[in-house]
């Protein structure tokens, strides 16, 4: 029985490997993005990504909660959305191959001075979830700089280190996604 499981790992390990080779050459990567499992438990993401298109543009989409599902290449059912002053109560649903059934993800969201959005876990079925998207001119004309930070911490089988590959694959179509939305609001009709 150890044998059968020890190998449906490997080959789990195998077809996830050969899936992140293929996001590395069909997914336009940020500048730097680094994903390691975090050595209190779960995975830690940072990246800084140039985006074409002024900040307010950028936080505009990051804030567009109710298109929230748009932006993630994982299936995400977004239950509620609930305004409360100086911020916003996110309930979401996710579903994916390394979690078992949809995991709740109930979050704060605030707006940072200057742009961006910290979220923060509030309830649901992750032991801990931080995500930070700080936001700046570039300094050319009409570009953003955008700082990445995110602490996910999920109770699934699957361990850190295949969380963080999984992750890292994920981040790459997510950051993608974001990238085509922004053209899709610069682009003229």
């Amino acid at each position: 029985m150890k044998l059968h499981r020890a190998a449906g790992l490997l080959i789990v390990c195998a077809v996830y490997g050969a899936a992140v080779q293929a996001a590395w050459a069909v997914t336009d990567r940020p500048s730097d993005l680094d994903v390691l499992a975090d050595p209190s438990g779960g995975v830690r993401a940072s990246a800084t990504l140039r985006l074409p298109a002024p900040p307010s543009v950028v936080h505009q989409i990051l804030t567009d909660y109710a298109k929230w599902p748009e932006l993630f290449g994982v299936p995400l059912r977004l239950a509620h959305v609930e305004r409360q002053g100086d911020r916003v109560v996110t309930d979401l649903y996710l579903s994916h191959p390394l979690l078992f059934g949809e995991r709740r993800l109930l979050c704060e969201n605030r707006e940072l001075p200057g742009g961006g959005l910290t979220t923060t876990f509030v309830a649901g079925d992750f032991k801990r979830y931080s995500r930070t998207w700080r936001l700046a001119q570039d300094g050319n004309e009409g570009l953003t700089r955008a700082e990445f930070e995110l602490l996910v911490d999920v109770d699934t089988w699957a361990p850190d280190w295949l969380m963080a590959v999984e992750l890292r694959r994920q981040l790459e179509k997510h950051f993608r996604i974001l990238r085509e939305r922004i053209d899709e609001r610069v682009r003229p009709h």
